[in-house]
Order: C-alpha cells, then structure tokens, then sequence
C-alpha cells in the first residue's frame, strides 16, 4: 500500500509537471499567466496591460466574437498604447453613441486567421519585406519583419512594434502591441 502511494504520488508530480511545461511556452502578460486552451478574451482579462482594451472589447459588444471559434490573430495594445492617444480619445470612443467607431477601431486590429510571428516573417519575406493584410473590420495593414523585429503599421502609417509575440490561445494568437492602430476615417 505504501508503494502504491509512493508511486501515485510521483505520478501526480509528474501529470503536474507536464501540465506545467505545456503552458510555460507561452509568455507573461501583464504580469499573468496565458493559457493556450484559453480563449483571447479568457486570457486578456487576466493581463494589467489589458485592462483599457478588455473596457473597449467590453464597450463594442466583441467579447461574444472573440470567445468563437476563430482562428484570430489580435494584435492587442496595451494600456499605454491607449494613454498616448489624444486625451479624451478613449473616454469619447467608450460612449455608447460612439460603438459603430469603436468596433471599427477593434476590428482593425483582428485577422481572421492564425498568424504566428514566423508566419508574418515568412509572408513578409516573400513579398519583398513587407506583406499587406486585411483585417476583420476590413482595414489593411503593412507586417514587416526586419532584423528578428515585427512591426504592424496602419493605414495612416502609425507604426506600431509587437513587444510580446505568439500568445497562443485556443481560438488563435496575440502580439502585444506598443500603439493603437487606427482605421482611415
């Protein structure tokens, strides 16, 4: 009997331990833990960088959307990326009267498709070092990749760095972002 325990024991510390290195591949956030059986919005409400995109989310009535099936790649800004905009932006865009707006915005950050950072490298590689995708909301962005660095620009040329790379989640993957991309309005 006490063998038995002996090697229950072990074998629950080794489950543990395995079900530990598969999430350790994926990376902090905001200071918490993501988990790829997770979805996008499970996982960045967790994130303290996140809280200002989850509000917008929130306020657009995506999180139903981003919750699905997917795939997605979500290219997420963190909450300085929203501070640096004109003051009173955020404010304004969260006003009930301004969703069309905000759903706009959000939707421009979202492909339709899972697109890991090699993946991007690898497009971007074979269109002459920059590859031009349509996102969800039906803007396009420019994915380059230069020297081992990732960078999404918009259509008002706003250029913005993923800081963090291949957050993979159950219904696709996140970049974490340093700006706001913003659509042509």
């Amino acid at each position: 009997m006490r063998r038995f325990a002996t090697l229950l024991l072990a074998g629950t510390i080794a489950v543990s331990a395995l079900a530990t290195a598969a999430y350790a591949e994926n990376p902090m956030v905001g200071g918490a833990a993501m988990f790829a059986n997770k979805t996008i919005v499970d996982n960045a409400v967790n994130s303290k960088d996140h809280t200002t995109l989850v509000a917008a989310v929130k306020a657009a009535g995506l999180v139903e959307t981003l919750q699905g099936a997917g795939p997605f790649t979500v290219f997420a800004p963190t909450n300085e990326a929203f501070a640096a905009l004109p003051a009173g932006t955020v404010e304004t865009l969260l006003k009930p009267e301004n969703k069309d707006k905000l759903v706009k915005i959000l939707t421009c950050h979202v492909i339709g498709a899972k697109a890991m950072a090699a993946d991007v490298v690898s497009m971007a590689k074979a269109d002459g070092g920059t590859h031009k995708v349509k996102t969800v909301g039906g803007c396009e962005l420019s994915l380059k990749a230069d020297g081992g660095k990732v960078t999404v620009t918009d259509e008002n040329g706003n250029v913005a760095n993923v800081t963090i790379a291949d957050v993979e989640q159950s219904n696709g993957v996140i970049h974490v972002i340093d700006k706001v991309l913003l659509p042509k309005m």
